[in-house]
């Protein structure tokens, strides 16, 4: 039986709950997509146009740098990718995660968290 996947980007832990529970129920292996510098309060004020993920997020090209923790993607036939929803899209980092593997013939399902405060 192919082994199965809940990666999972949360920078206020809300997403990680989500993931955890899914990863649990279903078991499913767990990874957390962590950004190399963690997010701090500030970085996530998004009424704050200077802030880091503003930042981020208003310019497509920025792809911030993963934290050191290797996945092996070749053992999952199946990747359950949660994430909370920045400026109607997911953030940047998420880019970060998929263009570092090859996800070629995978399923991949999207778990979105929308914020509850309509920012992050």
């Amino acid at each position: 039986m192919a082994k199965k996947l809940v990666a999972y980007f949360s920078a206020s832990k809300n997403t990680e709950k989500v993931a955890r529970t899914i990863a649990e129920a279903a078991d499913f292996d767990l990874y957390e997509i962590a950004p190399k510098v963690p997010y701090t309060s500030a970085d996530l004020n998004w009424m704050d146009k200077k802030s880091r993920s503003s930042i981020e997020m208003s310019d497509k090209t920025i792809r911030p740098e993963l934290a050191e923790k290797e996945l092996d993607v070749a053992q999952y036939e199946e990747i359950l990718l949660g994430f909370p929803i920045w400026w109607y899209v997911a953030p940047t980092i998420i880019n970060s995660f998929l263009e570092k593997y090859d996800f070629s013939g995978k399923k991949i399902i999207l778990i979105i968290r929308l914020s509850q405060k309509g920012g992050l």
